[in-house]
């Protein structure tokens, strides 16, 4: 049985569309390397399911209490999925050149978005640029990697 609050009346525990104001740090385990921090900082407030945070991170939280202050070791399959070899293709640069912002320099390295069928938008790392050919990795950039998520439940809206 999940407690009320009685001040609100509402469980006081992160549902899936729960309002919450927390600290979170989000590291690569592999190299111990900090991508966010909001510890010593101002806290973040976000409203899960609306993807200000990564589904595989809210998933984390969910059933946490206010007050709560956990830390979750995620394999790349349970984070951000394995690096998929198809997910790297080659676009030919006159579609990349259809397609790309005029007069903008693009590197390896540089994330673009390109529109795909039906309306939506691809985004894509460039991994190598040539006259022939832009080659593109659509895997998500953490994917492949081990996470680390610490947090502290600092409120439950």
């Amino acid at each position: 049985m999940n407690p009320i609050s009685p001040a609100t009346g509402a469980d006081p525990r992160v549902h899936a569309d729960s309002h919450l104001t927390l600290h979170y740090r989000l590291s690569l385990v592999s190299q111990q390397a900090v991508l966010i921090d909001t510890f010593g900082d101002k806290p973040a407030t976000l409203q899960l399911g609306i993807g200000q945070l990564a589904e595989p991170l809210e998933r984390c939280l969910l059933g946490l209490s206010e007050g709560d202050v956990r830390s979750f070791d995620l394999a790349a399959a349970q984070a951000f999925g394995e690096r998929n070899p198809e997910l790297l293709q080659r676009l030919s640069r006159a579609t990349f050149n259809a397609h790309a912002i005029a007069d903008t320099v693009y590197e390896p390295g540089d994330l673009v978005e390109l529109p795909a069928p039906g309306g939506g938008r691809y985004a894509g790392v460039v991994k190598e640029i040539n006259d022939q050919y832009v080659l593109f990795d659509f895997n998500h950039p953490l994917a492949g990697q081990a996470i680390r998520l610490d947090v502290e439940i600092l409120g439950i809206l």
